[in-house]
């Protein structure tokens, strides 16, 4: 009898262990922004093909800050 009750307990920890917390959620939320942000920045350029100053330059920098933003969120405990 002791044995279940040790099993519900030990379920219910690992339940509410979860890997993120809010705080990394809303970093995560940050970054998608950011790299939406980016992308959509690189299709304003209205340059052929996207080679001015927003494809080329602007748009990537904001996706890349987003991705490492991203990276932050994963690594913070």
């Amino acid at each position: 009898m002791k044995n279940t009750k040790e099993t519900k307990e030990t379920a219910v920890n690992t339940a509410s262990d979860l890997p993120f917390k809010k705080g990394n959620y809303t970093i995560m939320l940050i970054g998608i922004a950011l790299i939406v942000i980016g992308f959509i920045i690189m299709t304003l350029d209205k340059e052929e093909f996207g080679f001015g100053f927003f494809g080329i330059t602007l748009g990537p920098i904001v996706a890349f800050v987003g991705f490492m933003i991203e990276f932050y969120a994963l690594l913070k405990k």
